[in-house]
């Protein structure tokens, strides 16, 4: 499964190589229950086909019948949607306000680069600023791993970072793990499953077979993570309970720049596993601290689909910088 994003630029790029313009929309803000966060993107052509989306259906049911009826045919412009929009008419969920940056992306060489520069950005570990001056075509342009990632607009210009997919990376299959995967995949991420024990390899090539967007790998996690490290844009967790796993994923996990790291287990086996890490491994305060141990918040969890629910629930946390 790609990320609806990802979805997005594939399907403008398949309309452009077929010769049609595109009308590409980015949400910009938000106010009260408006369903799609910013950042959020759809794509349409003027036969009014259309992926990703704005609100519940309302919204991009008058986009597009304004593309079809020949507006919208600026380089960018910015379109607000609810009370005091473009079309007051329409009632977003509980009076919520849409602000939306819609650019328009001729069949042309330009629009070509553009949006398969987009795609890879969603799909590698790039980062970019999107900027554009309304009225004129978007400029991407590559940031610094460091920079900050803030969105600025006003009625002349839109400063929009545009950064690769999540990735959740699952040290070894378990029941948990399942349950991750399952929610990891809800939330539009893509999902590595690093499993070396054969009876745990068996399970997860019967029940997650052909999924798209999930990568199976019959490799010790931290031998994946030793020959081919992971992005800042990586989450991992360690949800086996067997210190041969989740012990030696997490000395790798510690040298790449993933945003997140976590291990399943107590509060006494958490503080025992710190301890080994701490002496085996001579790690320093500072990358023990980036261990999540135990992982997940605190909300009671019992079952595996609880447990996981903590540990998505954390993840999500420290990626929105919560």
């Amino acid at each position: 499964m790609h990320s609806l994003d990802q979805q997005v630029i594939a399907c403008a790029l398949k309309w452009h190589q077929q010769g049609a313009e595109v009308w590409l929309c980015t949400v910009l803000r938000s106010w009260g229950s408006a369903p799609r966060a910013p950042g959020a993107m759809l794509a349409a052509n003027q036969q009014g086909e259309f992926c990703g989306s704005l609100s519940g259906g309302c919204i991009e049911d008058d986009f597009l019948a304004r593309v079809q009826q020949g507006e919208f045919m600026c380089d960018s412009q910015l379109v607000r949607y609810g009370e005091g929009g473009l079309a007051p008419q329409i009632r977003l969920p509980c009076g919520g306000v849409l602000e939306v940056l819609v650019e328009r992306l001729p069949a042309d060489a330009a629009s070509l680069a553009h949006l398969s520069r987009l795609q890879q950005t969603l799909t590698g570990d790039e980062r970019v600023v999107k900027q554009v001056t309304i009225g004129e075509r978007a400029q991407l342009e590559a940031v610094d791993a460091a920079a900050p990632r803030t969105l600025h607009y006003d009625s002349v210009r839109v400063i929009l970072p545009i950064g690769s997919v999540l990735t959740l990376l699952l040290a070894g299959y378990s029941t948990v793990a399942h349950e991750c995967l399952r929610i990891a995949q809800m939330l539009k991420m893509q999902v590595i499953v690093c499993e070396h024990r054969e009876t745990f390899w068996r399970q997860l090539c019967e029940q997650q077979s052909g999924q798209a967007g999930l990568r199976c790998i019959n490799q010790h996690p931290a031998r994946y993570l030793e020959c081919y490290g992971a992005t800042r844009h990586t989450a991992i967790v360690c949800t086996t309970h067997d210190a041969r796993v989740d012990d030696l994923t997490l000395l790798e996990a510690v040298n790449t720049p993933a945003f997140y790291l976590g291990a399943m287990g107590s509060s006494s086996s958490s503080r025992q596993r710190i301890a080994r890490l701490r002496s085996i491994g001579e790690l320093d305060e500072a990358k023990l601290q980036r261990i999540h141990a135990p992982v997940g918040l605190p909300i009671g969890s019992k079952t595996p689909t609880e447990i996981a629910l903590a540990i998505m629930a954390d993840i999500v946390r420290v990626k929105n910088g919560r």
